[in-house]
């Protein structure tokens, strides 16, 4: 499981002309094939913009939160 923490992303804030080098970034710390948790202080577009760009690249990804705990946002897990 990779553990991706977002809000390392960035400096005070993240910027979405930024978006493209976050995206890059992230998909290398994820790999292909990973189960992959999202974490961490950063913007809803971000977070949104991270798992479309990863569906299709992870076997599973989960949204975790001190709040919601994980969530699975899709899981290609075959049964």
């Amino acid at each position: 499981m990779v553990v991706v923490d977002l809000s390392v992303l960035f400096g005070e804030r993240a910027r979405i002309s930024d978006l493209d080098r976050y995206i890059e970034q992230v998909k290398e710390l994820a790999g292909e094939g990973n189960d992959v948790v999202l974490t961490g202080a950063a913007p809803v577009w971000l977070y949104l913009a991270v798992a479309h760009a990863l569906h299709g690249r992870a076997k599973k990804l989960i949204y975790r939160s001190p709040v919601t705990g994980d969530i699975v946002i899709f899981d290609h897990t075959p049964y």
